[in-house]
């Protein structure tokens, strides 16, 4: 199988410690290794490390390369901008159809999430694989929901179609959107509905297909790339091809509209790291329930709150639900439940012209 790292993102919720070029995917968030790091020592085993692909941009691509020596350079690929997953996945499907053939099996994998439990994340990984090799299938993995969150998108699914190493893969029934709380508490009822992870399996040519049916714009640009790969015009052709097709999501631009889409539900332990209240809750706390990266700091009649301050004394005073981030050059204060709003952040520094914040 080839395995393709999506890394592309800037990760702008991450503000202040996530900067254009140390995005979320860089950062260590979750213990001493970056968030890419981990994930690539998750798959590691699956295939060969000249099998596993990393999309990310040019900004990025070296630090990448330090991060992960192991991958070849040349398969650390820089798109010339980002245009969202569903380019982003039909440029690595032609250099994948280049280098092997219709028939690879490819796994798509966000560079950016947490999964602990790589045993069973393999063993998922690997059955998607197999199913994928015996049919025109496009499988995503559905992660079982915790709790009714309202920050993921849903997938119901449908009939079982097949089992397979004791898992069984489903027909998806349909894409449900963010939802609010009422309508989250009822999909966790249902027992039908899984948190859409973002994660892919399918065969080049299945991909393929799919992207002629239902953006045969963007196939057209794809073949146009395929062509051009190992010759001098590859990243002249990139550079066109990205200038011309729309910025979308694989959700919309296939999987949405697609027949032939099946769900395998991922039983392990999942989160995508989105906000710092995310990082809050996967991070160590002390009685009181604050996740404090350093020892020097000072929390009185405080809890629940983050501090990330590792180069400077923070002192708190009866104070509840804060994150409290500090770098070199800002810092950043916001109720925990609040920090998805961090993005508001950094689009007021980019009208102000702030660049050197971001």
């Amino acid at each position: 199988m080839h395995i393709i790292l999506m890394a592309g993102g800037m990760g702008t919720r991450f503000w202040p410690r996530s900067r254009k070029n140390s995005p979320k995917q860089l950062l260590n968030l979750v213990g001493d290794k970056t968030m890419i790091r981990m994930t690539y020592e998750r798959v590691k085993g699956l295939t060969d490390d000249k099998n596993i692909l990393i999309i990310t941009n040019q900004e990025l691509k070296e630090a990448i390369h330090q991060q992960i020596p192991e991958i070849p350079l040349k398969n650390i690929i820089a798109e010339p901008f980002g245009k969202n997953t569903a380019p982003c996945i039909g440029l690595a499907a032609a250099i994948v159809r280049k280098r092997a053939s219709m028939e690879e099996p490819m796994v798509i994998l966000p560079a950016d999430h947490l999964i602990k439990e790589v045993d069973i994340f393999q063993d998922i990984i690997r059955t998607g694989v197999e199913y994928a090799r015996q049919n025109d299938a496009l499988i995503t993995l559905g992660i079982t929901p915790a709790y009714p969150e309202t920050g993921y998108g849903y997938i119901q699914r449908g009939e079982a179609v097949a089992t397979l190493n004791n898992r069984t893969v489903y027909k998806v029934k349909t894409f449900a959107e963010k939802p609010n709380l009422e309508a989250a508490q009822l999909f966790l009822q249902s027992g039908d509905f899984l948190w859409n992870s973002g994660m892919f399996i399918w065969k080049v040519g299945t991909i393929w297909k799919e992207f002629v049916t239902h953006q045969p714009e963007m196939a057209e640009g794809f073949e146009e790339i395929y062509q051009s790969i190992d010759s001098n015009r590859f990243e002249e052709t990139v550079l066109d091809v990205y200038m011309r097709v729309k910025s979308i999501s694989i959700d919309y631009a296939i999987m949405e509209v697609a027949q032939s889409v099946y769900i395998i539900e991922a039983d392990f332990k999942w989160n995508d790291v989105g906000s710092w209240e995310a990082a809050y809750a996967i991070s160590e706390k002390d009685e009181q329930q604050n996740a404090i990266t350093a020892q020097n700091q000072v929390v009185i009649d405080s809890k629940n709150n983050l501090i990330y301050a590792p180069k400077k004394l923070v002192a708190l005073i009866d104070v509840e639900n804060l994150a409290v981030v500090e770098t070199e050059d800002a810092i950043l204060i916001c109720k925990k439940d609040s920090s998805q709003r961090v993005k508001e952040v950094i689009d007021d520094l980019k009208q102000r012209n702030l660049e050197e914040y971001l």
